[in-house]
């Protein structure tokens, strides 16, 4: 199935913990998951995993996906986080909950490249937008870990 991949994740949440320690830790990314999870839910996504700090999900078209990615990079930032956030469209497959493909691996890939407070995505995503009115910097011609090809990333301009 063509879908929409969205991956997040905490920026320097280590040092976080270990300067505000783990009981307050525990409540800053209790805070982190509903908020996040009430922007999936507004936006259509579907929560695919969660990984410690990051989340991973699915959204059925990109123009939601951006949406919902940069209102959770603001509303986390109300609760003094800051996020990086990746995405990707292409074909994926369902393996009961979990979705697997090239497409997985490719939106992870960029949300690891992302910078604290991007959201980066690729060229494909740019080219599924146009007429959405949503903007992109270019980030130029990356490598992408065990994936073929260079790959041209785009991050989303407010």
């Amino acid at each position: 199935m063509l879908a929409t991949v969205l991956f997040t994740d905490i920026v320097s949440s280590t040092q976080k913990l270990e300067a505000i320690g783990d009981h307050r830790w525990r409540q800053l990314l209790d805070s982190h998951h509903t908020r996040v999870r009430e922007l999936l839910h507004r936006y259509g996504g579907t929560e695919i995993d969660t990984a410690g700090d990051g989340f991973f999900a699915t959204f059925d078209g990109p123009t939601r996906a951006i949406r919902c990615a940069c209102a959770i990079r603001d509303a986390v930032r109300e609760i003094g986080l800051e996020i990086r956030a990746g995405l990707h469209t292409g074909e994926i497959e369902y393996q009961r909950t979990k979705a697997t493909g090239v497409a997985v691996h490719v939106g992870a890939r960029v949300a690891a490249l992302a910078r604290p407070g991007e959201v980066l995505v690729t060229s494909t995503v740019t080219q599924l937008v146009l007429g959405s009115e949503i903007h992109f910097a270019a980030r130029g011609s990356h490598t992408l870990k065990g994936i073929a090809d260079q790959w041209q990333l785009f991050a989303v301009v407010a």
